[in-house]
């Protein structure tokens, strides 16, 4: 599945924004509820319908870290049936941005400074990765995503360099690791997959203005030596 990341804009400011100035720095933005802390939930709330009406996998939405952004998933999914679904998602979101008047961006980095930016985790697994012993295969798999990672950054979306800085969430774009439970890794390993000794890994690095459907064959390419 892919986390699918974006920030509503007002104009030339984040939705909410205040005109001068920047509002309270992130922290409680994160899933949190009331008018001081979200803004557009509304069209949230009607792209996810949209996106169930149109049959699509979407399987949560959230607030984000930065006021006036958000995340949806699609998934899980095989490819290119993720890929596909992202982008009719895509679609979906600028059209109802639309109707209230705003606009949707999926820039990697769309405000300077200590805000994080906007990503397009994405969850893969293999079946050996879901049987029993698979946390094995993971780990292989991580150390398979090592050996080409300059080539998967240079295919994860534009501006990545601005957002893989090694803060707010990230490992720089220059440097790749992976573990158990960190979010300031290239690739998590999640805890309760850890726990289970199967599941699956998380790739870290594709920006939210990726192509999915390159995101998904570098993964199965990396990982299953083709």
């Amino acid at each position: 599945g892919i986390e699918q990341e974006y920030t509503f804009y007002d104009g030339i400011k984040p939705l909410g924004w205040p005109d001068n100035g920047f509002p309270a720095p992130q922290g409680g933005y994160y899933c949190g509820v009331g008018s001081d802390e979200v803004y557009g939930r509304e069209v949230v709330e009607d792209h996810m319908d949209a996106c169930m009406e149109a049959g699509l996998s979407i399987s949560g939405i959230n607030a984000e870290v930065m006021p006036a952004q958000w995340e949806y998933q699609i998934g899980p999914l095989g490819a290119p049936e993720v890929a596909d679904q992202i982008w009719i998602s895509r679609w979906l979101l600028y059209r109802i941005a639309e109707e209230y008047g705003v606009s949707a961006t999926l820039a990697a980095k769309p405000v300077k400074g200590d805000w994080n930016g906007a990503g397009a985790h994405t969850n893969f697994s293999t079946k050996a990765m879901r049987e029993d012993g698979g946390i094995k295969v993971i780990e292989e798999a991580c150390e398979k995503l090592g050996k080409r990672a300059m080539l998967h950054i240079e295919n994860y979306g534009a501006g990545i360099e601005d957002r893989l800085t090694g803060a707010h969430e990230t490992q720089s774009w220059e440097q790749f690791s992976w573990g158990v439970s960190d979010r300031g890794a290239s690739i998590r390993i999640p805890w309760q997959v850890n726990v289970d000794g199967k599941g699956y890994l998380e790739d870290r690095r594709p920006n939210a203005n990726c192509d999915p459907y390159v995101v998904c064959r570098l993964m199965i390419e990396s990982v299953c030596d083709l």
